[in-house]
């Protein structure tokens, strides 16, 4: 099964993803999470797509070159949502099974919410109801301590300058025994020459 690269022109911006399947397949949207992009999901692709399924896999608001706002407020929830919604679109998808996973799964959340409508299924990995996380968060300090980092990470630019430093020696660590190697490498250089091999065959 052939994974293809795509683009994806919105009003927000152009969207990279990977896809495959038939077109007249049914529609499934994958959304990764944090800090990943499409390229997590190209074995579930291939397997989705043997089933004659039609899958994509957007790199999300701040992963796509092409949709990559300076501005924190930007990265509202209100906007990611608008850009499942502004990506299926210009697939021609009215109605399309939505799967997310950590930070793309409380996208894939809010996004059934406010367009139940156009969300046929919904398949959420590692991301709790956002209302049962706020409980949590309000009652539970062991959560509030592990759930810390989303904070954290909202310093900008003191965030993206701490993780790049020392060749992104932090954001490899991030990946360290949790993907192959050649993710790891790839992560970091965001779009390159070594997404079009990942996508050919090589395993995120």
């Amino acid at each position: 099964m052939v994974v293809s690269q795509l683009s994806v022109s919105t009003c927000a911006g152009v969207f990279d993803a990977i896809g495959a399947g038939p077109s007249e397949g049914r529609p499934v949207l994958l959304l990764h999470g944090l800090p990943q992009t499409g390229l997590v999901w190209r074995r579930q692709i291939e397997a989705l797509a043997a089933h004659g399924y039609r899958v994509v896999a957007p790199d999300q608001r701040g992963y796509s070159p092409g949709a990559r706002p300076q501005r924190p407020e930007d990265y509202r929830i209100s906007l990611l949502v608008d850009d499942v919604v502004a990506i299926t679109e210009e697939l021609g998808w009215a109605t399309f099974d939505l799967v997310g996973h950590d930070w793309g799964g409380a996208v894939a959340w809010w996004t059934a919410d406010a367009h139940p409508g156009r969300v046929r299924t919904l398949t959420v990995v590692s991301t709790p109801h956002p209302g049962a996380l706020a409980t949590t968060l309000r009652t539970d300090q062991d959560q509030r301590r592990r759930s810390h980092y989303m904070i954290d990470w909202r310093e900008t630019p003191a965030t993206e300058e701490r993780l790049l430093a020392h060749d992104a020696r932090e954001l490899r660590a991030l990946y360290a025994g949790k993907v192959p190697q050649d993710g790891v490498e790839a992560y970091p250089a965001g779009r390159s020459h070594r997404r079009a091999e990942l996508v050919q065959g090589r395993p995120p």
